[in-house]
């Protein structure tokens, strides 16, 4: 007979039995069908818990169980929640702080509280206080400006950070002071110690930005001279290209996958924060004494961020990413430059068991390798139009008349393309600033009202012209939108010759 144990999860009760899922949501628990509330509130709630809440008698939920023939176990189990909350929810009372934190509440008032009713918080918990204020009117704005903040009440209480230290996994300065750390069984932790897992990878360049970013402050705290702390700031600006692999690899499948916007629409407005700031400081001009203010003060959020990648954005995704997702992103880690760190290791599983074939995109392409393409002009092969694309010296994109990521052309990348993208809406690659413009260009080639544009940048040192094309087929109609790159440095060197 199948058998419920009314001490266990919501999760783990329906992981082990999904009919249960409809049974709940027909005795008034519709939110149990929602996979982000499954995968958040219901690793922490009880069916006992639940009732209590929603005020339905046990003994109902009890009797449809039996009903559909399953045995009921655990019917001691207390109603009522756990570390001295009464009727509130762990979720209600963590959004209540992180409200009253957006409130302007002092900081220390609201950790007092915290303090007295949880033990530990689970990631899972601190993503879903966030979403369900966005959810409640929050603005977007207010939610980024207080980021620092909110991540800051949690410092010291997280389940993750507890059990990442216990595990011997990267440990920075800040933390070095937190409680005796709880038994290692964090799956978090265990990945942080495979060498050339994503999260082995994001954890290790988190600590070389952490013993820079002490560095800084060291000097900063002790009066240097400011051209030393002009070249500790330099170095540290290499975490742009650790922000890059969050806003290319993680935030986008987070949201695209899963339905967890929460990190896209608020950390990665963050990084991008971050990353302005420490251009515009970089660039020089300032007064000495406002510059060292203002790079006291992003370097602070810098640090900050590394607490809430290893201890929230970082065991978010362990709940949810799939092995085949990961050994993708080990894959995809391969093509960006590492952040002061040595070399990235290729993970093994992923050297082992290569997923390249398991792309649906892929797929189609080995079977059409069979024959050739015929075109108007001429007939090819796939290898030899794949070989003649990857040759132009041009980055090539091409989106869909669905705005779907359609085809990256191969070879080395200025602007990275990670093959996770494929098959993705191509508005989710871009943070939220940049989605904007990127949609009102997009609709601009589908009314007709433009076919190009041009955007001339400076980047890593090199001159680029990046240009932006309606595709059209012979009746005029739009099937898609091209992106090409082009490196200008030996033509503007070869026109100012002349």
């Amino acid at each position: 007979m199948k058998t419920i144990d009314l001490r266990k999860s919501v999760h783990e009760i329906c992981t082990a039995y999904p009919e249960v899922k409809a049974i709940m949501a027909e005795l008034g628990f519709a939110e149990i069908t929602d996979p982000l509330v499954l995968n958040t509130m219901g690793r922490v709630m009880t069916l006992p818990k639940g009732a209590a809440l929603k005020k339905v008698p046990l003994d109902r939920i009890v009797a449809a169980f039996q009903a559909k023939g399953f045995e009921v176990l655990g019917r001691e189990a207390d109603p009522a929640p756990a570390d001295g909350q009464k009727t509130d929810s762990r979720a209600e009372l963590l959004k209540s702080y992180v409200k009253r934190l957006s409130d302007g509440e002092d900081l220390e008032s609201v950790r007092k509280d915290f303090v007295s009713h949880f033990k530990e918080v689970d990631a899972s918990e601190i993503m879903h206080a966030e979403q369900e204020l966005l959810r409640d009117g929050v603005p977007l704005d207010e939610m980024q400006r207080l980021c620092d903040v909110h991540s800051a009440l949690f410092h010291g209480s997280t389940r993750e950070e507890r059990n990442i230290r216990a595990g011997g996994a990267p440990v920075l300065p800040m933390f070095q002071a937190a409680p005796a750390p709880t038994p290692a069984t964090s799956q978090t932790a265990e990945l942080a110690r495979e060498s050339g897992h994503p999260v082995n990878v994001f954890m290790r360049e988190n600590e070389a930005i952490g013993k820079h970013i002490s560095m800084f402050y060291e000097q900063l705290n002790a009066g240097a001279a400011f051209e030393t702390l002009q070249a500790s700031f330099a170095v540290l600006r290499a975490l742009g290209s650790h922000y890059a692999k969050k806003g290319d690899l993680i935030y986008p499948l987070l949201k695209s996958r899963y339905g967890i916007s929460g990190p896209s629409e608020v950390m990665w407005t963050v990084d991008d924060e971050i990353r302005a700031e420490m251009r515009a400081l970089d660039k020089g001009g300032l007064p000495e004494s406002e510059w060292r203010e203002r790079a006291g003060k992003v370097i602070g959020r810098a640090e900050e961020m590394i607490f809430k990648e290893n201890n929230i954005l970082l065991p978010l995704c362990v709940q949810h990413f799939t092995e085949d997702e990961w050994r993708q992103m080990a894959r995809d880690l391969q093509d960006y430059e590492p952040c002061l760190t040595p070399a990235i290791p290729l993970w093994q599983r992923a050297e082992d068991a290569p997923i390249w074939k398991d792309s649906p995109a892929l797929r189609n392409a080995a079977a059409a390798e069979a024959g050739e393409i015929v075109l108007p002009s001429g007939h090819l092969t796939v290898e030899q139009l794949g070989a003649m694309l990857n040759t132009l010296p041009l980055e090539i994109t091409f989106v869909d008349a669905n705005d779907i990521n359609r085809y990256f052309n191969e070879g080395e990348k200025f602007f990275k393309r990670p093959l996770a993208a494929l098959d993705r809406e191509v508005y989710l690659c871009h943070p939220p600033k940049i989605e904007a413009m990127v949609r009102r260009l997009i609709a601009d080639f589908k009314s007709g009202a433009r076919d190009t544009m041009d955007v001339w940048m400076e980047k890593q040192g090199h001159s680029f012209l990046v240009r932006y094309m309606a595709v059209r087929d012979r009746k005029g109609r739009f099937i898609g939108t091209m992106e090409c790159v082009q490196q200008m440095d030996a033509i503007k060197k070869h026109f100012v010759k002349g």
